[in-house]
C-alpha cells in the first residue's frame, strides 16, 4: 500500500489529485469524501469544505436530473453515467460521481447538489486530501470479467438466457470493479471489490487516516440461483447496520448475504451467511438502511426486480441458505417505486432515490422515511 504526503489533519495535504476514474463514494469523520478511483486503483479522502450545516434536512426532488447534468456540463444526456450518491452528514447536499463519456475519453466528476437543485462542481485543485493505492487490484490486461444486468441500452449487449428470457449484460473487467462499494465504520474503510487473486471476490479493511496496513479477507458464499459455492463473484453493494455490527451485501443473481463484523480480521477467508435469493437474471445496485417505528430496516434496490424491504431482526434471526432451489429466504416486500437505482439516507428523514423511467430518464427524488 502506497500513501500519499501525511500532513495535517485525518493525514491530509493540500495539492491536486490525480483522479482518474470516480465510482463508489461514502463520507467519514470530519465531512471527508472518499472517492473510489478503479482505473487509478485508488481511493481519495477528499476534504470537500462543506461548511453550511443545517439543522434539519430538506427532500430533495429534481427531475431530469441526467439531462440537467447534461446542460451544466455541456455534453449530451447520453454521455452522463451517475457512478453513486451520497449524502454530506452535516450540510445534507448531494454528491455525485459523475463519468462524463466513455472509454478512454471520459472525464471524471464531482458534482455537488443542494435543496434547491443548484448544481456546482466540486474542485479538486488546491484542496486537502490523502490517497491509498489498490496494491491488490487485477492489472489493466487482466482479462477476467464479471457479468452485470442493467437497464437500458446505454451499458453492454442483449443475450438470451436458457430460460429464454434477454437480458442485456455488462461485462467488466475486474480492475474496473477493484472497488464495488464502500462504508466508513470506526476509524476504518470497508472496501468491496474484486482482486488479483485466484479468489477474487475481496473485503478490505484500511485504517484512516491513511496509513497503516490495509487487511483483506477472501470471501465465500452460497450462490442460491447457481446452486454452487462462490469466491470469485464480488459483492455489488454492502450496508453496514445494527450499530456496525453486521454487514449486508448482494450479489448479482441475486443472493443477500450476512457478514459479522466481528469476524473481520480474524481470517484472510470469510465465509457469509446467504439469508435471501432475490432471484436470478438480476444486478443489485444499492442498499440504504431507515428506522421506522423503532425497528430498522434494510431497502435493496435491483436492475431488474423490484424495490426490497427487509426488517434487520429478521435477518439477524435467518437461518442460512444452502439448498439450490432458489428458497425466498428471509421476509421482504415489495414496495412500489419504479426503477430505483442509487438511494441515500437524508439525515434519517428521507430516503433520497435515483428512478429511471422507460425513456431513461433519471429523477432524483426524496420519500419520507415514515411512509416506506
Amino acid at each position: 500500500m502506497s500513501v500519499a504526503v501525511d500532513a495535517g489533519k485525518n493525514g491530509l495535504a493540500i495539492g491536486r489529485p490525480a483522479v482518474k476514474s470516480v465510482g463508489a463514494l461514502t463520507f467519514g469523520p470530519d465531512g471527508i469524501l472518499f472517492v473510489a478511483d478503479n482505473l487509478g486503483a485508488s481511493i481519495f479522502a477528499i476534504d470537500v469544505d462543506d461548511t453550511d450545516a443545517t439543522r434539519d434536512a430538506r427532500p430533495v426532488n429534481v427531475e431530469n436530473l441526467d439531462t440537467r447534468l447534461a446542460a451544466y456540463l455541456g455534453c449530451a444526456r447520453e454521455d452522463i453515467f451517475i457512478k453513486d450518491m451520497a449524502v454530506h452528514p452535516a450540510s445534507h447536499n448531494v454528491y455525485l460521481s459523475v463519468m462524463r463519456g466513455n472509454g478512454d475519453v471520459a472525464m471524471p466528476l464531482l458534482v455537488r447538489l443542494g435543496a434547491d437543485g443548484v448544481l456546482n462542481e466540486v474542485p479538486l485543485d488546491n484542496v486537502p486530501y490523502s490517497q491509498v493505492t489498490i496494491d491488490d487490484a487485477a492489472s489493466t490486461d487482466d482479462e477476467r470479467a464479471d457479468g452485470r444486468v442493467v437497464r437500458g441500452d446505454r451499458e453492454g449487449a442483449e443475450k438470451e438466457m436458457p430460460s429464454g428470457i434477454v437480458l442485456r449484460i455488462a461485462r467488466d473487467r475486474l480492475r474496473t470493479i477493484a472497488v464495488t462499494d464502500m462504508a466508513y465504520v470506526d476509524g476504518v474503510l470497508l472496501v468491496a471489490g474484486a482482486s488479483n487473486e485466484e479468489f477474487s471476490s475481496t473485503l478490505r479493511r484500511i485504517p484512516f487516516p491513511f496509513g497503516g496496513p490495509t487487511e483483506s479477507s477472501s470471501l465465500e458464499i452460497y450462490h442460491v440461483s447457481h446452486s454452487r459455492y462462490e469466491t470469485a463473484a464480488p459483492i455489488r453493494t454492502f450496508l453496514p447496520y445494527g450499530g456496525n455490527t453486521s454487514i449486508l451485501a448482494s450479489y448479482t443473481c441475486t443472493p443477500v448475504v450476512h457478514f459479522s463484523l466481528n469476524d473481520l480480521g480474524t481470517s484472510t477467508q470469510l465465509k457469509g451467511k446467504t439469508v435471501a435469493e432475490l432471484g436470478s437474471g438480476n444486478t443489485p445496485v444499492d442498499i440504504v438502511s431507515y428506522d421506522r417505528d423503532g425497528e430498522e430496516y434494510l431497502l435493496v434496490s435491483n436492475t431488474r426486480h423490484p424495490l426490497m424491504k427487509i426488517a434487520c431482526k429478521d435477518i439477524d434471526r435467518a437461518e442460512p441458505l444452502t439448498q439450490p432451489k432458489e428458497p425466498r429466504g428471509v421476509p421482504r416486500e415489495e414496495l412500489p417505486q419504479q426503477g430505483v437505482g442509487h438511494m441515500a439516507n437524508l439525515n434519517g428523514s428521507y430516503v433520497l432515490m435515483m428512478q429511471q423511467d422507460e425513456a431513461q430518464n433519471v429523477h432524483l427524488r426524496s420519500y419520507s422515511s415514515a411512509s416506506l
